[in-house]
């Protein structure tokens, strides 16, 4: 690290003009990224995921997209089956398949199934499907046209509403929420807020200075890598936002050392390799981290997933690379001139946090008590987490679809309305097949509808609808008796549709999540072993990444699968699941950021135990000058993460909720109170590497004397 600190000091011109070029590349890069990612969500070989393809491919619409859903309630007095009634029905749903091309319309005046309507015989629903492309649903681009002619009907006098999961979730509003520029504006307001008090001095525009560069640097060699091979969507945001708060991360801990380094005596150039010696070292061993975090991703069998891992691992590369090259020439150039005003000092440790260290130290036992006690309630919630998509009623809090979808309900239709299967099968088994998957317990009808659009080729569409929401445990039932009822069948048709792709994509992702928890495990201990040699240390880091990582699951749970608090403060009913991806996610980031925290506090404990040979020194030093930039940088990525919070779709704030209350958790319980207190507990075999496995590992041993303090 000092030769290339040296070098980087020598060739600063080379170093900001090489930044430069990246910087004004990446905000060209980024203007247009949205157009080279993916918006592919599949999984290979898995049944659900086939089905879905060949209903796209074949119909151009359906698949994986859930329909648009039209409902009407006639009054009282009248009935959905009287002649005039169901003229008007049927002349309503034949201008609706004529208002845009590639629609595809079924309800109960082409199928005369009385079992679209509601017992008492007052309230229908229909389905119209629209077109798709690239794997992705765009049944909203069908919305105007569909909105138009209903807007203008009336069946038997009473209006005709709209609901479905694409109006649920605010797919078809024709609104996308707070823009990915105003999140990242607001998480870099409330960052340069925290970092305004963290350093009292214009020096605070330095951390800020790296994030500018190393999120469009990263943009940049996005757009190129997702011309080489698919990139999912989802990566932009999280490089805008994960980046921002990563790349001030790294920067924080520089700055603030290189400013501890000037206060102690160094000088110029001088205080810079100080300071990235110690500092730019425990950067680079935190951007690994937080790399194999999501480099884990990779083996899973899942596309978007692994793209996710390899293109997410850009964000702490180039975040570490900007802050060991380009940080070091700022703080050589315009450093000293930025730290004005000089109101807080760094010659000495946070005195808040060296109290709260020596209090730890004497009352270890209690401190460890409380934390384990603490983190045992919120893994609790986490034991009952159910993966899955939420229930449709908790998608919004109000509005027109969400009233529609309550009217299903209580007409006894059931909310399984909006989640219906789609099969296939052939024309000729078309209506033996409906009847027999009819007849599966939970499902309220199947139809083999012979209205156009619904047969192409040699396939024929089945429809299939429970009688409750796919996502509800009930739901999740009488999908896999459909499924098994199918399997029986000869020959036996494929079932498509939302609820079984994401039971698909759930046993690909979760068969393969202990193997991802294993490969994670040992490359970080092998890593993390060889850097603070020591064989203890790693393996409590991991099972404390672990338990935090838990903590946010339990959190989510609460929160959101349960109602707790997505009922009092967003007015959203309890979700009753976690949609499928998230644990995942929220897993892949929260383990490689808090691993981060875990990283500067033990290579500070690291090096004042190796400088005093005292456990307690090393401890009480390591909180002190620690505490407050992990605190810090903890309220950064929580300020982020609020941002990404502010969407209204439900499943982006529970995402938002996991990864906020995670590493705000990660920071206060688990690095400030169990990190100093296991590590006084342990006593001198923190710092134990036998020769045998410094051997291996290609390390100096470490064996501390028994009266270590």
């Amino acid at each position: 690290m000092e030769r290339l600190t040296r070098w980087v000091l020598r060739h600063r011109k080379i170093v900001v003009l090489v930044w430069v070029v990246s910087l004004i590349g990446g905000i060209v890069s980024a203007a247009g990224i949205a157009d080279v990612l993916s918006q592919e969500f599949s999984v290979p070989d898995k049944p659900a995921f086939a089905a879905n393809k060949t209903i796209i491919e074949d119909y151009g619409n359906g698949g994986n997209v859930p329909p648009i859903v039209l409902v009407t309630t006639v009054p009282k007095g009248a009935s959905i089956t009287d002649a005039a009634t169901t003229a008007e029905l049927e002349g309503l749903l034949g201008a609706v398949a004529q208002s845009a091309p590639g629609l595809r319309v079924v309800g109960y005046p082409d199928t005369g199934d009385a079992r679209f309507i509601s017992d008492d015989g007052r309230t229908t629903f229909a389905y119209v499907y629209g077109p798709v492309a690239g794997g992705f649903g765009e049944a909203p681009l069908a919305l105007p046209a569909i909105e138009q002619v209903v807007g203008a009907s009336t069946i038997a006098g009473a209006p005709v509403e709209l609901t479905g999961i694409p109006m649920l979730t605010g797919e078809g509003s024709g609104g996308d929420g707070p823009s990915l520029l105003i999140e990242v504006l607001f998480g870099g307001l409330g960052a340069l807020a925290v970092l305004i008090f963290v350093f009292a001095s214009f020096l605070a525009l330095a951390p800020l200075m790296v994030a500018i560069v190393a999120i469009p640097s990263t943009f940049l060699v996005l757009s190129i890598l997702a011309r080489l091979t698919d990139v999912s969507i989802i990566v932009q945001f999280l490089v805008a936002l994960i980046g921002l708060g990563v790349a001030i991360d790294y920067a924080l801990l520089i700055v603030t050392r290189w400013r501890e380094e000037r206060a102690l005596g160094a000088e110029g150039d001088e205080a810079i390799v100080r300071a990235m010696k110690t500092a730019g070292r425990a950067v680079v061993v935190s951007g690994i981290t937080v790399a194999i975090g999501l480099l884990a991703l990779v083996i899973l069998p899942v596309p978007f997933l692994r793209s996710i891992g390899y293109a997410g691992m850009l964000i702490p590369t180039i975040s570490v690379l900007v802050s060991i090259t380009l940080l070091p020439v700022v703080l050589a150039t315009i450093g000293p001139r930025f730290e004005w005003p000089r109101i807080r000092r760094e010659d000495t440790a946070s005195r808040a946090w060296t109290r709260w260290a020596e209090l730890v130290v004497r009352r270890r036992w209690i401190a460890a008590i409380i934390g384990i006690a603490i983190l045992a309630i919120l893994l609790v919630p986490a034991s009952q987490i159910v993966v899955g998509e939420p229930a449709a009623t908790s998608l919004t809090s109000s509005g027109q679809p969400r009233d529609t979808l309550l009217e299903l309900q209580s007409s006894g239709i059931g909310d399984g309305a909006v989640t219906p299967m789609e099969v296939l099968a052939t024309p000729a088994t078309a209506a033996a097949t409906a009847k027999a998957l009819g007849a599966v317990e939970g499902v309220r009808l199947a139809v083999a509808p012979t209205a156009p659009g619904w047969q192409a080729g040699d396939a024929a569409l089945i429809e299939v609808i429970p009688q409750d929401d796919g996502a509800t445990p009930e739901g999740r039932a009488t999908i896999d008796r459909v499924r098994a009822a199918a399997a029986e069948l000869e020959p036996a048709p494929g079932v498509g549709g939302v609820g079984p792709q994401n039971s698909d994509f759930i046993s690909a992702v979760y068969g393969s999540f202990p193997l991802m928890l294993l490969l994670i495990g040992i490359i970080t201990f092998i890593f993390l072993a060889r850097e603070f040699r020591s064989l203890l240390l790693p393996l409590k880091a991991i099972i404390l990444n672990l338990c935090s990582v838990g903590a946010a699951w339990g959190i989510m749970v609460w929160a959101w699968q349960q109602g707790n608090l997505s009922e009092p403060v967003w007015g959203i009913e309890a979700t009753g699941a976690i949609t499928s991806w998230l644990p995942l996610m929220v897993f892949a980031f929260l383990y490689g950021l808090s691993m981060d925290y875990e990283v500067f506090i033990l290579s500070r404990m690291r090096e004042e135990f190796d400088a005093t040979g005292s456990n307690s020194k090393a401890i009480v030093t390591g909180i002190g000058r620690t505490g407050r930039l992990v605190t810090s940088a903890a309220l950064i990525l929580f300020l982020a993460f609020v941002a990404l919070g502010a969407t209204p779709e439900t499943a982006v704030r529970i995402f938002a909720t996991g990864l906020a209350a995670g590493i705000l958790l990660d920071a206060t319980l688990i690095r400030a109170l169990l990190v100093p207190a296991l590590v006084s507990l342990f006593g001198r075999w923190n710092w134990w590497m036998p020769v045998w496995a410094a051997r291996i590992l290609r390390v100096e041993p470490s064996l501390p004397p028994r009266d270590v303090g």
